[in-house]
């Protein structure tokens, strides 16, 4: 698929925003192509949507490895094989280190379930709710060294409703964030995006 950029896929879990990418990246005009897909946990769900999609994944524990640096440093490598533009975090329940970080500087993408800085960490829905704000939503962002933290590319709002638990919150966000997601893929896919400090234009 030439002329597309060349996008890894980290998970942990059952993938729908793998699934949601997988999705948009099956559209002729889509500008990237999904080329590797990488577990930390063996099993998950998310592994089974790229192979049925016809795209490499691989299971690659953390567990086996001495220390973080040491399982981020053989990440990169298998990223660096594959020959990937962009690496997109879709539920990696994983801090990203200075091992992964130096060698993809700018070209790691997350999606967080919170308008950030809002609610940065886990449990974002739990945390809106408890906070008693009126609306939260999603944010993807570019990754650095802290969590949650990078710049912002882009946003969706999702209103908190008086009757919301947890579950029904984070099943909306879900929504927004499997459109919000390959939207914003495509944008940094097309060479679209310019970061000047802490502000993302898309052009």
């Amino acid at each position: 698929m030439s002329g597309k950029a060349r996008v890894a896929v980290l998970v942990s879990g059952a993938g729908t925003n793998l699934q949601a990418l997988l999705d948009a990246c099956a559209h002729a005009d889509y500008p990237a192509e999904i080329v590797l897909v990488i577990s930390n946990v063996p099993g998950v769900q998310a592994l089974d949507r790229a192979r049925r999609a016809g795209v490499e994944a691989l299971e690659l524990p953390h567990q086996a490895f001495a220390s973080r640096n040491d399982f981020d440093h053989a990440l990169a490598e298998r990223l660096q094989a594959a020959r990937v533009d962009w690496i997109c975090l879709a539920g990696f329940m994983r801090l990203i280190g200075p091992e992964l970080l130096r060698p993809f500087a700018g070209r790691i993408l997350n999606i967080h379930p919170a308008l950030l800085p809002a609610f940065p960490g886990t449990n974002a829905p739990r945390q809106a709710l408890a906070y008693g704000v009126k609306v939260t939503g999603c944010t993807v962002h570019f990754v650095d060294e802290g969590t949650d933290t990078g710049p912002i590319l882009g946003q969706a709002a999702v209103p908190v409703r008086d009757d919301d638990d947890e579950g029904t919150l984070a099943a909306r966000i879900h929504q927004e964030e499997h459109r919000l997601y390959p939207q914003a893929l495509r944008w940094v896919a097309a060479g679209r995006v310019q970061i000047g400090g802490r502000r993302v234009r898309v052009v």
